[in-house]
């Protein structure tokens, strides 16, 4: 039974993938800056026998494995492989062994699970039709993402994937269970940056100054209103500024404030609206309290989709390779993932593998210091990728 053999190819090669997996925590590499990182991945790859690899987007690459009939049916897998600008406070042995960079998302688990995922696919390519695309992106933390990137550079091209899959740690989930939810599932994220101008100027003398402080205070106040008054309420939608800065003293009011923030949602008509409405609010409030205003919005993901009929057969799948009690309905979730630009190319599934376990005390949220997984959640990731991948290649 194919599902047996890859349930023990997985097991034979758990240690491999926690090795890999450690390597990868050890030498964590910044967005864009994966350059040993992709050069570990090009040489596991070669080792396991996949002499069809391509570099894309300057860190990234494409390999090809190709089962009986490789041109019938052609489906992608997706790992990124950038590590954040976190300082690492586990007192692990794989510890990260450069300062002040850290793989606290977990993209090192993606990457040695997509590894270990493609020697199981090796092995069996006798035993599936079709061909599967192995996607390595870099720059998944930062805008615009890999993903962009690694697509402009026409990784879903030659041959052309039909559907793609991603998979993501999730800390809040036990280990061996695996969450889905099929439609609307991750918010589109924009960058907002404004800065409010005005006359600075002593403290005590309010009355010869225009204060560029109490405007952006009025400013973030009033911007509420974007979400409160203007959003559809079955459209979820928020709007944060986390940066306020306000260069003066007890008794110094600054020339300018900068103020730094971001949107997001689940619908991309309301969105461009929502953005033209924070330059149209910015622009008539600063100007109203005597100020001058400059709103510059960076364009960030765009919100992920699961394709309700992919993500249907794909729970199937999973619930008879890991059972049906270990596979779990998940809610919306208002973070963003760049995965979300592939599925707006072609039908594709992001779902979430457990990595928690409280007894070990591996229970910290991702983009935290003290970030880590129960390993044994590797076993449990390359078997059902390589079985995800191949159950979708039957599908006609």
């Amino acid at each position: 039974m194919l599902k047996n053999k890859i349930q023990e190819i997985a097991l034979e090669i758990k240690e491999q993938a926690i090795a890999n997996r450690r390597h990868l925590h050890q030498h964590p590499e910044l967005s864009f800056e994966e350059h040993k990182t992709v050069a570990f991945v090009q040489a596991q790859l070669e080792k396991i026998g996949i002499a069809s690899i391509e570099k894309k987007a300057n860190t990234g690459l494409v390999a090809l494995i190709e089962g009986k009939n490789p041109e019938s049916k052609v489906i992608a897998l997706r790992a990124d492989m950038d590590a954040l600008p976190i300082t690492e406070q586990n007192q692990v042995p794989y510890k990260s062994q450069n300062p002040g960079v850290m793989h606290a998302c977990g993209h090192d688990a993606h990457t040695s699970s997509l590894l270990g995922t493609a020697e199981i696919l090796c092995r069996l390519r006798n035993e599936f039709e079709g061909t599967v695309k192995l996607i390595f992106q870099p720059g998944e933390e930062k805008a615009p993402g890999g993903a962009s990137f690694m697509i402009k550079d026409k990784c879903l091209e030659n041959p052309k994937p039909v559907a793609i899959f991603g998979q993501h740690v999730m800390p809040h989930i036990p280990a061996g269970k695996i969450g889905f939810r099929p439609g609307m599932y991750m918010a589109s994220a924009d960058e907002i940056y404004i800065t409010v101008k005005g006359k600075g100027g002593h403290g005590a003398m309010p009355e010869t100054l225009i204060d560029p402080v109490l405007i952006a205070s009025h400013l973030i106040v009033s911007l509420q209103q974007v979400v409160s008054r203007n959003a559809n309420p079955k459209i979820p939608t928020v709007l944060s500024f986390g940066k306020v800065i306000a260069n003066g003293a007890t008794n110094v009011i600054p020339n300018e404030v900068n103020l730094e923030g971001t949107l997001r949602t689940l619908d991309e008509p309301w969105r461009k609206k929502a953005k033209d409405l924070i330059r149209k609010l910015a622009k008539g409030i600063v100007e109203g309290m005597g100020g001058t205003v400059e709103v510059n919005i960076l364009d960030g993901y765009p919100f992920l989709k699961n394709d309700p009929a992919l993500t249907e057969r794909t729970m199937a799948a999973a619930k008879a390779y890991v059972g049906e009690e270990n596979v779990l309905d998940l809610d919306l979730w208002m973070a963003a993932e760049d995965f979300s630009y592939y599925t707006q190319e072609m039908a594709g599934c992001f779902y979430r593998l457990g990595t928690r376990n409280e007894a070990k005390g591996i229970v910290s949220g991702v983009h935290t210091p003290t970030f880590d997984i129960e390993e044994d959640a590797l076993e449990t990731s390359t078997g059902l990728m390589a079985w995800l991948a191949i159950e979708e290649l039957k599908h006609r």
